[in-house]
């Protein structure tokens, strides 16, 4: 005789339940998608796993468009942090965002509602799923998220940024050797916008790409290559790099011939940034550190600090950051980087070149932060970036900063969001 079976035994299920918990840790507990990746699929295997994320990742980009399905088909609006809007949120993505079988989608879905309202899901579930709906392409913002960059940018900014939403981001890389950079774009079948870069074609198979175990290159976005491409040939001299894991730019920095330290409080992200060095066979000086309480011997003839912020930049690729981030946390994070803007222009040497980025879309970590800098810093003066430093397509600002907002290279494929300054210390530093 057969075995009944149990809800545990449904195909598919555990990995529903790690999508149920790791939205719950994003919009609940504001823990960033990436992160609490581990936790809510611990014990999967690992097809399961990056199921979990590509249902999480693709119910956060829907949001909005989800809740207002919901919400069409009910008589009375379910909380926001209702249990049933959540399962439902999960079994319509899947259906609409990843092509699930509605059948299989529902399957999965009702023994997650556990002892609460399965016919309320099942009926909601039923009624939208029979309109045969389309998500809207672009998703749209949240609405919070919108008119924040609308009141800093303008109204055209939020329309921008949702048609890069609902487009798969470009795969850029940079290269251990900028002087073969023709070379690499024909090897590697893509395009270069800049020395040392590479834009590759979709659909590729990143680790089977020519001279990715031999370490001739890395992925890197290109608005994220730009701070270390501002500080030009190294020639032997020193540089801090700060909050440096995973390395992208510590190896664009050792590339270019710097001298490089690398600082990071993270041991593991340390850990990925060592393996990277490795794979590459560039070479730094590897710190473990919290920057509020660690300071080097001596100062350095140059110091870029990537500060940590509020990732409003990289919402392409982590659409977690649009639900987790609000004004509380970009002014904390703002707060943050004051302070550690602050230590390391102690560390600059006197004649000496700090870069200061960030991949945010928000002015109070960019523009307004190293507006507060200079006023307070005399010792301290810009020194713009110029064209020619930049890849074709980003041009500096009026005042020399780098800013890449949605809709730049929008027709080679876009960019993150980031914000680049130059400044350069008096030759006396007082």
């Amino acid at each position: 005789m057969a075995r009944p079976s149990r809800p545990d035994d449904i195909t598919g299920l555990p990995a529903r339940r790690g999508a149920l918990r790791l939205l719950d840790a994003v919009l609940r507990r504001g823990e960033p998608l990436e992160r609490a990746l581990h936790g809510a699929a611990q014990g999967l295997p690992a097809p399961d796993k990056a199921l979990v994320h590509a249902i999480a990742a693709e119910t956060l980009r829907h949001l909005p468009d989800l809740d207002a399905l919901i919400d069409g088909a009910t008589r009375q609006p379910l909380p926001d942090d209702a249990k049933a809007r959540m399962v439902l949120r999960i079994a319509l993505a899947q259906v609409l965002a990843l092509g699930t079988a509605p059948h299989a989608a529902i399957a999965t879905a009702l023994p997650l509602v556990d002892g609460g309202p399965r016919k309320l899901v099942h009926g909601v579930f039923g009624t939208v799923t029979r309109a045969e709906p389309v998500l809207p392409d672009p998703p749209i913002l949240p609405g919070e998220v919108a008119a924040r960059w609308a009141a800093q940018w303008g109204e055209e900014m939020p329309k921008a940024a949702a048609r890069a939403y609902g487009a798969r981001p470009a795969v850029d890389v940079s290269l251990r050797d900028a002087g073969d950079t023709d070379g690499w774009a024909e090897r590697l079948g893509g395009t270069s916008l800049a020395p040392g870069h590479v834009r590759l074609a979709e659909g590729v198979a990143i680790p089977e790409l020519p001279g990715f175990g031999e370490g001739g290159w890395w992925v890197q976005d290109i608005a994220a290559s730009c701070p270390a491409r501002l500080l030009g040939p190294g020639e032997g001299r020193a540089v801090l790099d700060l909050c440096a894991a995973p390395g992208g730019k510590t190896m664009q920095l050792a590339a270019a011939g710097w001298r490089v330290s690398a600082v990071d409080q993270s041991k593991k992200r340390l850990e990925r940034l060592s393996e990277n060095l490795q794979r590459t066979g560039l070479s730094a000086a590897i710190v473990q550190g919290d920057l509020r309480t660690w300071a080097p011997d001596e100062p350095a003839d140059a110091v870029l600090l990537d500060a940590p912020c509020s990732a409003t930049g990289i919402y392409r690729r982590h659409p977690d950051v649009l639900h987790r981030i609000g004004p509380r946390q970009i002014a904390e994070l703002a707060a943050l980087q004051a302070e550690l803007l602050d230590r390391a222009a102690h560390w600059v040497k006197p004649g000496g070149t700090m870069i200061y980025a960030t991949c945010s879309l928000e002015r109070a970590e960019g523009e307004e932060q190293v507006a507060a800098f200079l006023a307070g810093r005399p010792d301290f003066a810009p020194c713009p970036a110029l064209a020619d430093e930049l890849p074709a397509g980003i041009a500096p600002t009026r005042e020399g900063w780098v800013r890449t907002l949605p809709g730049a290279l929008d027709a080679q494929g876009g960019a993150d969001g980031f914000f680049v300054a130059r400044l350069a210390r008096t030759a006396t530093g007082a």
